[in-house]
């Protein structure tokens, strides 16, 4: 079967739920206006409240949400169940659900004087579900963190041998990667300090990119051959490293880095798609992977546990919580009007849709005893876009550099805004709106992730295991859980203050559907954890006790929410009666 056939079909569907259901959500749901001032106009302040065009701010809110996981999720869940479930809860997932996520927690930001999304749940439902919130999204926050660190740092490690022979090495790609982190910084003080517009910055700096990714493998920066250490090791210092960058991003002005990374980082997403594209029309790529796969690890069944891993495994791809995060937290407080909601919350989820489709991709076209199959996602995806790019000529070492560089690039959009968005957290609970403060909450938030990162951790055998790899499943969980608790605090919004009588139900639906699945994942990571052997057994890793942490948190949250919204106001309402 051809693969352009199929990836252009679902482009087609994207295409035309964006103009249908997106324009529903806009005029019937969401009520968008451009009459109404944003919290940007009111507020600009020149540091976090900045009245920003949607075409800069789209790649900026893209780059921060389509990092590692509309990559990795997408190629996982493939490879485990086969490319046919990933492919349609992906369409039908970034349509109904991450797209009605994405877009609701940006506008109930902005009606909320671009308070997060935690400020519209503690407004309409009550103040202690806005504390079991807040800590929630604070773990969460913290095991994104984990993974994305680990799995960034995986690229700087490994190696692709390319059937020439030829070698992309890790070392290469970090030296490109250290480039590409000072050229936003200076993009971004020529752009605050100079007339340079950003139609010239643009010119100018992404040449520049592209010759960084370039320069790379002749000025391979290799730690493990410089100290003389074992991959592990070297990953664990790339940790550190990484957690470092974390920590200065989150604390620096936007200008400086996020908005400009951001705008570099959003070609990188473009110029992927693209390439795809030309892979997919002038390839004659065939999908060569299995519709359908079981593996020895599903035991017996294929259904089950598919139902409920598939939807905690493909995440960002298809819905992600963090997604609200980044839209309450720093998108809404950009928005120069409010028409603006619709192509940066549901427009830009859908292309995280064709993102995810695309890494898809690069499972079809490959065979199932493929070694590839075996390896890091991220070499997965680079090798693809390797592949797409030989194509138009271009060199495919370069063409994997570009792969795994963007990969990289995409993640470092995301490390920070966690950063910042937890730092955000601490603040809010604690009080502590200084400098001091500011500083304390951020090494408080690198600090956690740094014990993580920096254990040996090893599988039943005794091998070491990648921090990411063992962090994937709650990882995803939580954040698919995190946007269940979005997703609620969306609904009780919209049923309170919504013209249109029925629009809570386009939210509480899949609010439901997330819950479900959600916890029911968390529920077999316990359970594999601690009762392998039929009893309980109590074990040293640490993903069980955090399982059970979020699902009582879960439980807790959506408990207070059933009572604030159906016994204290009918409590209240028969006392003022």
């Amino acid at each position: 079967m051809s693969i352009l056939l199929l990836v252009s079909g679902a482009a087609l569907l994207l295409f035309i739920a964006y103009r249908t259901y997106g324009g529903f959500l806009t005029k019937k749901v969401y009520e968008l206006n451009n009459s109404n001032p944003t919290p940007a106009q009111i507020n600009n302040d020149g540091l976090d409240f900045i009245p920003t065009s949607a075409k800069f701010l789209s790649g900026q809110h893209f780059s921060a949400i389509a990092a590692a996981g509309p990559i990795t999720g997408p190629i996982i869940a493939g490879i485990l169940f086969g490319w046919v479930p990933a492919l349609i809860w992906i369409i039908i997932g970034s349509i109904f659900i991450g797209g009605v996520h994405d877009m609701g927690s940006i506008v109930a930001s902005i009606r909320h004087k671009a308070r997060s999304i935690t400020e519209v749940v503690k407004e309409n439902v009550s103040p202690r579900a806005w504390f079991l919130f807040m800590v929630f999204i604070w773990i969460t926050l913290v095991y994104i963190v984990v993974a994305f660190t680990d799995v960034t740092s995986s690229s700087f490690v490994g190696t692709i041998t390319l059937e020439n022979g030829q070698k992309v090495g890790g070392g290469a790609i970090a030296t490109s990667s250290l480039m590409y982190l000072v050229l936003p910084v200076i993009m971004g003080l020529l752009l605050k300090y100079t007339k340079l517009n950003l139609t010239w910055a643009t010119v100018i700096f992404l040449p520049l990119v592209g010759a960084a990714i370039w320069f790379g493998p002749s000025l391979p920066f290799d730690l493990g051959s410089i100290f003389n250490l074992n991959p592990q090791q070297t990953q664990k210092i790339w940790n550190v490293f990484i957690l470092g960058y974390c920590f200065v991003a989150s604390i620096i002005p936007v200008w400086l880095l996020l908005q400009p990374r951001g705008h570099l980082g959003g070609y990188f997403l473009y110029a992927a798609l693209i390439t795809t594209a030309i892979g997919l029309m002038f390839g004659g790529f065939e999908i060569n992977y299995p519709a359908f796969t079981k593996w020895e690890s599903q035991g017996s069944g294929f259904w089950f546990p598919m139902f409920p891993i598939l939807f905690v495994t493909v995440a960002c791809g298809a819905c992600s919580g963090f997604h609200s995060l980044v839209g309450s937290g720093t998108t809404s407080k950009q928005i120069a009007c409010e028409g603006d909601a619709k192509v940066i919350g549901y427009g830009m989820m859908l292309l995280e849709g064709m993102v995810a489709i695309i890494s898809l991709a690069c499972v079809m076209i490959l065979t199932q005893n493929d070694p590839l199959v075996k390896s890091s996602p991220n070499f997965i995806y680079a090798s693809g876009i390797g592949r797409f790019m030989e194509l138009i000529g271009i060199p495919a070492v370069f063409g994997i550099s570009f792969g795994l560089m963007a990969f990289t690039t995409f993640v470092y959009d995301t490390l920070d805004v966690c950063t910042r968005l937890g730092r955000y957290i601490i603040q809010e609970l604690t009080g502590w709106k200084k400098l001091s403060g500011r500083i304390f909450a951020t090494l408080l938030m690198v600090g956690v992730p740094f014990f993580f990162v920096t254990l040996t951790l090893t599988d039943a055998s005794g091998n070491p295991v990648p921090a990411w790899r063992v962090f994937w499943s709650l990882f995803g969980a939580s954040n698919q859980l995190l946007a269940a608790l979005a997703l609620i605090g969306i609904t009780v919004w919209l049923h309170k203050t919504s013209k249109y009588k029925y629009a809570y139900l386009v939210a509480f639906l899949p609010a439901v559907w997330m819950f479900l699945m959600s916890n029911w994942a968390l529920v077999i990571l316990i359970r594999d954890a601690w009762f392998k052997t039929g009893s309980l057994v109590f074990t040293s890793d640490p993903v069980p006790y955090a399982s059970l942490v979020l699902f009582v948190l879960a439980l807790t949250l959506a408990v207070e929410t059933v009572y604030s919204l159906f016994i204290k106001d009918r409590k209240l309402a028969a006392v003022g009666g």
